[in-house]
């Protein structure tokens, strides 16, 4: 993915918020070149326009919320792990709450949301952010560390003391492919107890069995068991591509996390960009550029004679 991408047509999508329990409509529209990914946060008559990068993430305590102006957007890790995933560039998001909608608490809904979208090949090539120096954050337990890698690739461990989870590895070099089967179906998880406190003091009023993993003392009350036997690390990955998402461009490096969460990698993300030492942008050569464009006007040409036929 040598080109920047947006999509071809709007498409929009409606659920329930995680912790409001409001309904909320999402909307998502083409962006022009270096548009970026940004959110048009309505309340009421009034919309702010809030762009998905590092300064402006206003809270990381449960997710990733972004603000601007004193509105924000809370959640929005899912969404952007799809669109990165995709390779989605630049994006106009219209959305009428605080939150982005939970769906199933993972990516796959969003993925889906793209494809029907279609996917619009620009012109432009894309900006890569190459790690040249490894750069490392420690926080008690918590680390992250990326190394330099000529492709993007996660590591990640957690550790919990409930045997549901125990310890929990994965590892993957991503591709679009990759992500959508192995990463992208992976749910957010959380313990009863914690469930139960949250809605107590207002929180998680759209949490359910439908929109989360969830674990009492005996282990995964969904009566559908998990999707995956290590389903709570590869969601824990997909968590850092949303998060990481907020670098502005695509990385070259490899991620090793232990224990980590929406905290740390927002710290990893602003520890990133203060440290130009650390890394380069990449884009990639006149020719490869123009290979890119031939293959894109070949491929549009074949989908042309198709829909004629």
């Amino acid at each position: 993915m040598i080109l920047q991408r947006t999509i071809k047509n709007p498409v929009e999508i409606s659920g329930i918020g995680l912790h409001s329990g409001s309904d909320i409509k999402l909307r998502i529209r083409p962006a022009t070149i270096d548009t970026g990914i940004v959110f048009h946060r309505r309340d009421d008559e009034r919309v702010v326009d809030i762009k998905a990068c590092a300064d402006n993430v206003v809270d990381t305590r449960m997710a990733t919320v972004l603000g601007r102006d004193g509105l924000s957007v809370s959640t929005v890790e899912h969404l952007l792990a799809a669109l990165a995933a995709c390779g989605i560039d630049n994006l106009h998001i219209d959305i009428n709450g605080p939150e982005v909608p939970i769906l199933d608490g993972s990516a796959a809904p969003f993925i889906k949301l793209v494809e029907d979208a279609g996917i619009e090949v620009l012109t432009a090539s894309r900006r890569f952010i190459a790690i040249r120096k490894p750069i490392s954050l420690i926080e008690g337990e918590k680390r992250i560390s990326i190394i330099p890698s000529r492709f993007f690739r996660i590591t990640f461990d957690i550790a919990f003391e409930h045997k549901a989870i125990a310890l929990q590895q994965y590892s993957m070099k991503f591709s679009t492919e990759s992500f959508q089967r192995n990463i992208a179906p992976a749910r957010t998880f959380g313990f009863l107890h914690e469930v139960e406190y949250l809605k107590a003091n207002g929180l998680a009023r759209g949490g359910s069995l439908d929109n989360a993993v969830v674990i009492d003392e005996d282990g995964v009350m969904n009566p559908e068991g998990l999707r995956y036997q290590d389903e709570f690390v590869r969601h824990k990955i997909l968590d850092a591509f949303g998060d990481f998402s907020l670098l502005g461009a695509p990385m070259l490096g490899h991620i090793r996390a232990f224990k980590a969460g929406h905290d740390l990698n927002a710290k990893m993300v602003r520890k990133i960009l203060d440290s130009p030492d650390h890394w380069t942008y990449v884009e990639f050569s006149e020719a490869a550029l123009q290979e890119a464009q031939r293959r894109s006007a070949r491929a549009f040409a074949v989908d042309l004679a198709w829909d004629k036929a």
